[in-house]
């Protein structure tokens, strides 16, 4: 009798369910994803997903043309889903990574602070008091250089350069604020400085600030903050910008990324951008470098070390759309640390290299950035500074990226 009532139960209430209208909006924006928006106006949801699919190889040398490495594996796997609670002027944004190489797995096991699996990249809510006036609170990217904040669905290489990897300032938890202008930016934050996901927090913060001018006015539906010129602008747009980081009390060789150390130092961030884009043609120039108060750290009985890559970085791209959406783009980047690192006699065992790197790519936009296939090819030049011999290697990248 008692399960009679219950199937009754489910039945009756499954009934009103049913009856009841649910009142959505269903919209569709181009390259935007899908967007459900209540029609009571009090909530919305964009959904969007992408993946990378990677093909990819390195030679053994640059006169040794065997591979020595092949990577086959899904890059990037994304879900993102953003909107609105409650009022418009009260926003969210929720981004999870589910592939292996994107959720920092082989970086977690070095780090204490950092123990699990990469899975949230961004958990922030934000709220817009006034018209171009932003604050957030939550798990987002740092108001760093360019290339970071550029999504890595919006790259028009296969991946950033080696300056980002080394340099980058990434996400991290705290409190943001941003004040946007048609001729100018201003962007702030005060955050943990371990980064994302951490488990712990010591004393120390982490300090952001960032500035951009565009002499020339705001560009096309956010074009600064996507690699190339897809929307082939009209007039001349160019964006200069500059950050700086300070981060109290580090723990980590790359302040919110990398290895722990063994000592607790203070670090700085400067990187410094622009970027052009006029009817297909792009050009963006980035430099960054990173001082540390104490960048070899070690253990008690000097058996481990730990050095923070402090050096200099400077990339330039430049690329040209055709209006067949084919693009060609060139880049040259190195990174190079300080002498005081890789040539210290306290620590000869230390031996940061400088690297270089020559890429060309071609990309076929077919639906934006959402639907892309890319295929990169470069030449990695490693140099050691302290015994001055360098070793070269090639390498090739397929990929196609899919999402909407």
């Amino acid at each position: 009798m008692k399960n009679i009532l219950i199937f009754s139960t489910l039945l009756a209430s499954n009934w009103v369910f049913a009856q009841k209208k649910i009142d959505l909006s269903i919209l569709t924006k181009p390259q935007r994803g899908i967007e459900f928006i209540g029609k009571d106006s009090l909530f919305s949801l964009r959904l969007q997903f992408r993946m990378q699919n990677r093909a990819a190889m390195l030679t053994r040398s640059d006169t040794d043309l065997s591979a020595e490495t092949y990577e086959f594996r899904v890059r990037r796997v994304r879900l993102k889903m953003e909107g609105f609670v409650y009022s418009p002027k009260l926003t969210y944004k929720l981004q999870l990574a589910f592939s292996r190489g994107d959720m920092d797995w082989d970086m977690t096991q070095m780090s204490q602070v950092n123990t699990s699996v990469n899975i949230v990249r961004d958990a922030v809510i934000s709220y817009e008091p006034w018209k171009n006036v932003k604050f957030s609170f939550g798990q987002t990217k740092l108001p760093g250089n360019r290339q970071r904040v550029i999504s890595s669905g919006d790259q028009q290489f296969a991946d950033r350069s080696i300056v980002n990897a080394t340099f980058t300032i990434d996400r991290d938890f705290g409190f943001f604020g941003a004040y946007k202008h048609k001729y100018f930016a201003i962007l702030g934050s005060l955050t943990s400085g371990e980064g994302r996901n951490s488990s712990q927090s010591n004393s120390g913060l982490s300090y952001t600030g960032r500035v951009e001018v565009l002499p020339f006015g705001s560009f096309t539906d956010k074009n600064d903050y996507q690699e190339g010129d897809l929307e082939r602008e009209q007039k001349p747009k160019l964006s200069i910008g500059a950050s700086y980081n300070f981060n109290d009390d580090a723990v980590r060789a790359g302040g919110q990324l990398g290895r722990d150390l063994f000592v607790k130092t203070d670090m700085s961030t400067l990187s410094l951008d622009l970027l052009f884009k006029y009817k297909g043609f792009a050009l963006y120039t980035e430099f960054m470098q990173r001082n540390c108060s104490n960048p070899i750290t070690y253990t008690s009985d000097s058996l481990s070390l730990q050095p923070v890559y402090a050096g200099n970085g400077f990339l330039q791209q430049v690329s040209y759309c055709f209006k067949s959406n084919w693009e060609i783009a060139l880049r040259y980047a190195e990174i190079t640390p300080f002498s005081s690192i890789y040539n210290n006699s306290a620590f000869p065992s230390i031996n940061l290299k400088k690297h270089q790197e020559f890429q060309l790519g071609v990309t076929k936009y077919i639906y934006g950035h959402r639907v892309k296939v890319q295929g990169n090819i470069l030449y990695q030049l490693v140099d050691d500074l302290k015994a001055r011999t360098n070793a070269g290697k090639f390498g090739a990248i397929f990929q196609i990226e899919l999402g909407i």
